[in-house]
């Protein structure tokens, strides 16, 4: 999964939880399933406020036991410090978020999905190609503000599994300049 991935994944997962009245409990749910019940849950006033987001991720942990010691220790090199990108969620993608919005795709599935009372938590699952990904995902969240924690396990890709810890943190800076990613 590529950073600005990771990044999309994190902010929709918990952008997805901003705002709402009702709680979300998604089981063996497709992605479209989990828009769809947030959807719901948030009514017509939508997630949350269109705007700017940043959002900053911190790679705690990676393993890539197939590969050669030193290689590993060059690609923690590589992605030890934190990344930041700048996302913008405009009025259309608040009101009325397709499935891809909230992470995965057409090959993923969510084993479980919450979100309420300022926590969300949830796993996926997807396959593709001789790849299968599972993802946790755990957090909190606020209006303007989420942190969450993610866990990602990889196996079936060019003859290695990988498995990364990290730390999204994200928060709504402002208007949309039209300039983002």
């Amino acid at each position: 999964m590529t950073n600005r991935a990771i990044l999309l994944t994190g902010l929709a997962l918990a952008v997805a939880a901003c705002g709402s009245k009702s709680s979300v409990s998604e089981k063996n749910a497709s992605v479209e399933q989990v828009a769809n019940s947030v959807r719901e849950a948030s009514g017509d006033q939508g997630l949350v406020s269109p705007g700017k987001w940043q959002s900053t991720v911190t790679i705690e942990e990676m393993s890539m036991p197939g590969l050669p010691f030193e290689a590993q220790e060059q690609m923690k090199t590589m992605v030890a410090r934190a990344h930041t990108s700048e996302t913008c969620l405009t009025p259309e993608e608040v009101k009325q978020p397709k499935g891809g919005f909230f992470g995965g795709n057409d090959s993923c599935r969510y084993d479980h999905f919450t979100m309420g009372g300022g926590k969300i938590d949830a796993q996926m699952h997807c396959s593709q190609s001789g790849t299968t990904q599972v993802m946790e995902m755990s957090g909190t969240y606020s209006p303007d503000h989420y942190e969450m924690h993610m866990k990602s396990h990889t196996e079936g890709g060019p003859g290695q599994a990988v498995s990364m810890q990290m730390k999204v943190d994200s928060k709504r800076i402002g208007a949309c300049t039209g300039k983002e990613a």
